[in-house]
């Protein structure tokens, strides 16, 4: 029989531990991430977020963090979520592939200031991979949210902050943590807050 109580401890118990590991790793390319992504901005470029699903949604909420606000009201900061264009993602899906779903985007909307922030839990999206090695081509930083052991995004995407769990849902809560950490820093190193 389900023990509802063990379930909510154990889910508890798993998330401590999955804060405390990226805790311990993450430190250092979440630093280079935040310096990338000012680096970006005073520059007069743009953050582009793209993710499938569960990603899709983080892409959207930090883009939106960035251009509305985050803690208090500030000058905004230019990010783009390419997950939210219906005619686009329909269209780019139909008549190429779904593979090239956020590369179409980053050929048409990206520029060498910019820099594009795949977002894939397993890193082997495709259309991720696809869009990071557009962004790479184009001169655009190329980074990465993922988790597992970085999949097929290690060596494309610098900095690429790995989150070191295998389980998606403990992933995910830590894509939105340091997404929500970036957004936090961003303001603070840009002087906005």
């Amino acid at each position: 029989m389900f023990d509802l109580n063990a379930y909510f401890e154990d889910e508890f118990a798993e998330h401590s531990q999955v804060v405390a590991a990226t805790r311990d790793t993450l430190a250092k390319p979440f630093m280079r991430l935040v310096e990338v992504c000012t680096e970006a901005v005073r520059g007069g470029g743009k953050l582009m977020f793209f993710g499938n699903g569960g990603s899709a949604a983080d892409a959207q909420h930090l883009a939106t963090e960035l251009t509305v606000r985050y803690v208090q009201n500030r000058e905004p900061i230019a990010a783009i979520a390419l997950t939210t264009d219906t005619s686009a993602l329909t269209a780019i899906s139909n008549d190429f592939s779904f593979d090239q779903l956020f590369a179409r985007q980053i050929s048409a909307l990206g520029r060498r200031d910019d820099v594009a922030i795949g977002i894939s839990t397993s890193g082997r999206s495709a259309n991720v991979i696809q869009a990071l090695h557009v962004a790479r081509e184009l001169g655009i930083v190329a980074t990465a949210l993922t988790g597992r052991d970085g999949g097929d995004l290690v060596g494309l995407a610098d900095p690429i902050l790995i989150v070191p769990s295998e389980t998606t849902s403990r992933i995910q809560e830590m894509h939105i943590t340091l997404g929500q950490m970036l957004c936090g820093a961003l303001e603070r190193r840009l002087g906005l807050v």
